[in-house]
Parts: C-alpha cells; sequence; structure tokens
C-alpha cells in the first residue's frame, strides 16, 4: 500500500506547479516557492535546525536563500524525488511519522490559499491514517490553549481529549479537518466547534500550530 507520506509529497509538487512560484500560501508569507525551499531545507540540510532552535534561525535563512536561488522547476523536481540518500527522513518509518502531517498540512496551504479551492475527496484509508496522527501529534499544538479542547471524528464517532480545561471546547469534523484546524488553519478548516460561546471565542483567538 503507498504511504500517506508519500503520495501527498508527489500530489503537493504537482499542485505547485500547476499554481506557480508566486502564489500565496497560508504559511504566513511564505509564497509557494519558499514552502518548497522550506521542505527541502528541512529534510535535506543540518541548517534545518533553525526550524526548531531560534537562536539558530539565521543559519536556516541563509540555507534558504542559497537553496531559493535554483529554478521553480527543479526545485520542484528535487523535492518530488524524497529526501537525500544520508536524510534521517530517507528512513521510512521516519518518512511517515515525520512527513505524513508535513506534507498533507503544507499541500492544503497551497490548495487553501487559492481563491477557487475545493475541499478534496480524500476517502476513508486516507482519513484512518490521519485520525491517530492528529489525535497524538495534536496534543502538542494546543498544550497551551486557554480552554480544554477535544477533537471528534465524525467517519468513525470517536473522540480525544487533546488539553484537559475548564470550559472545553470539541473540535468536531473529518480527521483532515480536525488536523488543519489544530495547525492553525483555522479560517479554513471546516469543522463544527462545540461548547460555549465565551470559550469558542477564547480558542479560536489563540494561536494554535508549532
Amino acid at each position: 500500500m503507498t504511504r500517506l507520506a508519500q503520495t501527498e509529497r508527489a500530489a503537493l509538487c504537482d499542485t505547485a506547479l500547476e499554481v506557480g512560484p508566486d502564489q500565496p500560501t497560508l504559511s504566513g508569507e511564505w509564497t509557494v516557492k519558499d514552502l518548497v525551499v522550506h521542505l527541502l531545507v528541512r529534510e535535506g540540510s543540518p541548517a534545518a535546525v533553525g526550524i526548531a532552535v531560534a537562536p539558530l534561525a539565521w543559519l536556516t535563512a541563509a540555507e534558504s536563500r542559497r537553496v531559493g536561488r535554483r529554478g521553480f522547476p527543479e526545485l520542484v523536481g528535487r523535492l518530488r524525488n524524497g529526501p537525500p540518500r544520508l536524510s534521517p527522513y530517507a528512513v521510512p518509518k521516519l518518512d511517515d511519522l515525520a512527513n505524513t502531517l508535513e506534507f498533507f498540512v503544507h499541500h492544503e496551504d497551497i490548495r487553501r490559499a487559492q481563491p477557487t479551492w475545493v475541499p478534496r475527496p480524500l476517502g476513508d484509508d486516507v482519513e484512518r491514517t490521519l485520525w491517530p496522527m492528529v489525535r497524538g501529534f495534536g496534543k502538542r499544538l494546543v498544550r497551551s490553549s486557554p480552554v480544554g479542547v477535544t477533537i471528534a471524528n465524525t467517519v468513525t464517532g470517536s473522540t480525544a481529549e487533546l488539553t484537559s480545561g475548564v470550559p472545553s471546547v470539541t473540535v468536531r469534523g473529518l480527521p483532515s479537518e480536525v488536523t488543519l484546524y489544530v495547525f492553525g488553519r483555522r479560517e479554513q478548516a471546516r469543522v463544527e466547534l462545540l461548547g460555549d460561546d465565551d470559550a469558542v471565542a477564547r480558542l479560536n483567538a489563540h494561536a494554535l500550530g508549532i
């Protein structure tokens, strides 16, 4: 069975070429080219340490400028070919753990920043893959939430508490849409927020994501 990290990588590359390098994304002020460069640096350069270690962010920025001097089709082709052979991300299990959500969310960052976007029919297999991932990784994304956060899966009816607190809000939707919400793409995520109005307002005003 094809792994979701692989299929989303290929789909992101297809979409990037389709919309073009200068189009916006949902990743802050990044263009599509900026996002492709980020993904290449992240899995292919030691300078990626600055993504997680703020004092070293200058290293990542310098490497991103260097990589970004290449033409867009070449950059997308490099991303499509996968991580370098010696990259930790070349290990299939680590690729699945670290890249499934990364490529899914960033693919939607490109898609949903375009004015004519519509939801993709992802299918049950994809939703089943995403649910345990957002159930686990989502705890990190909402840990500073001012209210409790529970997620609810509209495919299976199952729920998971990401962080406790009173009052609390339940984020209900397809696992794919719940994933986008907890990654901070709240305006584009098609979810239902269940809770009192004040709790929902406090959650919506809080910056979620990494």
